[in-house]
Order: C-alpha cells, then sequence, then structure tokens
C-alpha cells in the first residue's frame, strides 16, 4: 500500500510492505531521503502510520492520496 502527500508542488511518499517477520513503514521525502521502521504487529504498524500522517498534516502537507494495490 502506498500514498503520498503534496505541499507546495512537492510530494511525501509513504509505503507499507510486509515483510519477512513483520512489517515496514518508508516515507520518501522529496529529496529523496528514505526513513525506514520496521514492526512485529500490525497494531504498531497502524499507530505508527497514523502518527506520521497526524505529523504531516501538523506541518502543512495535504493528503493522504493514493491508493491500496
Amino acid at each position: 500500500m502506498f500514498w503520498w502527500f503534496e505541499k507546495g508542488g512537492q510530494y511525501t511518499r509513504c509505503e507499507v510492505l510486509q515483510v519477512t517477520g513483520g512489517y515496514e513503514l518508508r516515507v520518501v521525502e522529496p529529496s529523496g531521503t528514505e526513513h525506514v521502521e520496521h514492526f512485529d504487529s500490525e497494531v504498531a504498524l497502524a499507530a505508527r502510520q497514523h502518527a506520521v500522517e497526524a505529523e504531516l498534516r501538523t506541518d502543512g502537507w495535504s493528503g493522504p492520496h493514493g491508493w491500496v494495490l
């Protein structure tokens, strides 16, 4: 699953990946800098995902925009 946040014509991409032993939350900034966090449970992943989305909105990013593949 992936989605974007937009601010001033720039985009931040967020992704959730299921990997061996758990999940990854990836956030890719407009500069290309990538932050990866690992989670053992869906509950922990969902809590962090909501926190990241709230932080982005607080910083003036609009979104999320995107879809589930």
